[in-house]
């Protein structure tokens, strides 16, 4: 079980960066949930897959997935820092309520794609499937949530600034989800 916790806690800390960029820009408490249900889903169910697909395919996705997954956030980031300085040449000066609900969904997968390799992990631990899925989701959940509320913490003191600060924070992530910090 203290296996299961600390892979939960290492699957997760992508979430927990990526929900700082999200909070610093996106500031609505009752958007949180939605993030963290969002990252908790798609961070519980990927394992799953892993567990189920087998070692070959957890095997050769875990090369790419951090690759994939780093650009995939690291572009995230990107479009939220022009949309930031667009915004800044006569745009509208509030921080954008929320993501979108693609665009959410496309990072929860993103950041979720190296948990097939844990998923086979566990698997060959003999892990319970329950207990993986109950573990992870939990704090996966819980470390968005706490991301956020750093998150929202920063964007109330950078202001109008905000997206440009969550889209550099998200460039960042994705730089470390690339090079396998995370």
């Amino acid at each position: 079980m203290l296996a299961l916790a600390v892979a939960a806690i290492a699957v997760g800390l992508d979430n927990f960066g990526a929900a700082i960029g999200i909070g610093t820009a996106h500031g609505r408490s009752r958007y949180r949930w939605q993030v963290a249900a969002v990252f908790g889903v798609f961070e519980a169910g990927m394992p799953v897959l892993g567990m189920v697909a087998g070692r070959a395919v957890a095997g050769q996705i875990a090369g790419v997935a951090p690759i994939i997954g780093g650009v995939a956030v690291g572009l995230m980031g990107v479009v939220s820092v022009v949309e930031s300085l667009r915004h800044g040449k006569g745009g509208s000066p509030e921080r954008p309520k929320t993501l979108g609900l693609g665009r959410l969904l496309l990072l929860g997968l993103v950041l979720s794609l190296d948990n097939l390799a844990v998923g086979f992990a566990l698997g060959s631990a003999k892990v319970s499937l329950v207990a993986a899925v109950v573990v992870i989701g939990v704090a996966s959940v819980a470390l968005s949530l706490l991301g956020l509320e750093l998150g929202g913490r920063l964007g109330e003191r950078v202001g109008e600034r905000g997206e440009l600060v969550g889209g550099v924070a998200l460039m960042v992530v994705g730089v470390l989800i690339g090079l396998g910090v995370s």
